[in-house]
């Protein structure tokens, strides 16, 4: 599948079979994200792989997929066989700005305009979406900010920070999100040519 179908095909899943993800593949998916851009060759992205069924519904629980699946949805959490959290090291990217060939003109670490580290970490989360679709699988995101004890029950580090979750496996039949009615913005809504 060529790159442009790939990314037409991307979508957010949330519902998933009982089969197994290869270990190949998901080795395949996980290199590829180390490939993501980062600000000055910082590489300040980390993953965590959990397979662990018992961790898995661990994160569905403290995710309350109880209340989403009462709505009439599926348990997407529980039953993706993997799950990939995405984290982000904030200081490993100051600590790249003080070294020499970083600094500023007046010998200083950069004024930071744009926080690079959370678009890296987006960079690396897109590129698992993508390698998802391009192996024949599914995924699905959710955010990590509603559940502050992620860190705690995967071990990571109080310097690194997760953004999010990213289910992983062979995709079933879902309810679609309400948000798909809205479709894409026009090209000439979005795309500003010479000027805005």
């Amino acid at each position: 599948m060529d790159f442009y179908t790939t990314a037409r095909r991307r979508r957010m899943v949330r519902n998933y079979t009982d089969e197994a993800v290869d270990p190949a593949v998901l080795e395949r998916i996980v290199d590829i994200a180390q490939r993501a851009p980062s600000a000055g060759f910082s590489q300040g992205q980390s993953l965590v792989v959990v397979t662990e069924a018992s961790t898995r519904r661990s994160i569905a629980a403290i995710a309350d997929e109880e209340a989403y699946t009462s709505q009439g949805f599926d348990p997407w959490i529980s039953r993706a066989p993997v799950h990939i959290v995405v984290c982000i090291s904030e200081e490993t990217y100051h600590a790249r700005y003080r070294e020499p060939d970083k600094l500023s003109p007046d010998g200083e670490e950069i004024t930071w305009a744009v926080p690079y580290w959370w678009v890296d970490a987006g960079a690396s989360m897109m590129l698992i979406l993508l390698a998802a679709v391009a192996e024949g699988l599914a995924a699905g995101f959710l955010g990590s900010h509603t559940m502050p004890q992620l860190k705690e029950l995967l071990g990571i580090p109080d310097a690194v920070a997760p953004i999010g979750v990213i289910t992983l496996g062979h995709g079933a039949p879902d309810r679609r999100s309400g948000s798909l009615g809205r479709g894409r913005k026009p090209s000439a809504k979005v795309v500003h040519r010479e000027k805005w």
